[in-house]
């Protein structure tokens, strides 16, 4: 089970926001390639980045940055999300060394680009992300509470033939507030596909809590603002997991 640390970008800047506000930012770094150098040294085995200026403005703004960090990381697994909208998009993000691009909101309101995108380039890099109140998934930056379900979602997409399934608590994101455990662990019992946690992370406790109570299920958990404000020891964090899960269940292609 792998700890991801964060990256998200807003004017070539690593912040992190409360809730998905861009109201309410933090900016925690004006270096983003500096960021990823330290989670590396500090035994990342993959980075989760968030273009969040792409996904406001529905196409990548910030995507230089990324192929710098691929290009200096050349072997260490990228994931990308935030404006991804298009065929040429992922294309060009994968082109740059990219291994997985993560589609949300379009994933949910147009779920047959999926479908083109994992016959179109292997869904081996196509994940997607799911930010759910509740049991109900939100698009539009969390603005649009749908009436589709969670699970339900989770098991279309898997048909697909998709990687892996972000799932983001958007009530615990950003709050520091410890992951929801059990929805997580309902999720993973329900697919064959590899899950990541997202959201709430905030010591190693909430690690502990979520490794233990998927019963150590997950692909990984994406943390961001507890490593950057100190929470949360990232190099002691994986430590713990390589602990609790050595060898821990993956399923399909993550």
């Amino acid at each position: 089970m792998l700890l991801i640390p964060a990256i998200d970008l807003i004017d070539g800047q690593c912040v992190r926001l409360r809730q998905g506000d861009y109201a309410d930012k933090t900016v925690f770094d004006t270096d983003p390639l500096a960021v990823a150098s330290k989670w590396v040294e500090a035994g990342a085995r993959r980075l989760h980045i968030v273009d969040l200026d792409g996904a406001k403005a529905g196409e990548p703004i910030n995507a230089h940055i990324v192929q710098e960090i691929c290009e200096k990381y050349p072997d260490l697994p990228v994931q990308i999300g935030g404006g991804i909208r298009d065929e040429a998009t992922v294309k060009a993000y994968l082109e740059a060394g990219v291994s997985y691009v993560i589609i949300g909101t379009k994933a949910v309101n147009e779920p047959e680009f999926i479908n083109r995108l994992c016959k179109q380039f292997g869904g081996q890099h196509i994940i997607v992300g799911l930010d759910a109140r509740g049991n109900q998934v939100a698009t539009d930056g969390w603005l649009n509470v749908t009436d589709l379900g969670l699970v339900d979602l989770a098991k279309q997409f898997e048909q697909d033939g998709i990687s892996s399934i972000i799932y983001t608590d958007i009530n615990r994101d950003g709050m520091m507030s410890g992951a929801n455990a059990e929805n997580t662990h309902t999720l993973a019992e329900s697919v064959n596909i590899p899950v990541i946690a997202a959201g709430g992370v905030y010591e190693l406790s909430d690690l502990e809590q979520l490794a233990r109570t998927t019963q150590c299920k997950l692909a990984g958990a994406i943390t961001g603002r507890a490593i950057y404000e100190g929470s949360l020891d990232f190099a002691q964090g994986q430590a713990l997991l390589d602990t609790l899960c050595p060898q821990p269940e993956r399923k399909g292609n993550a």
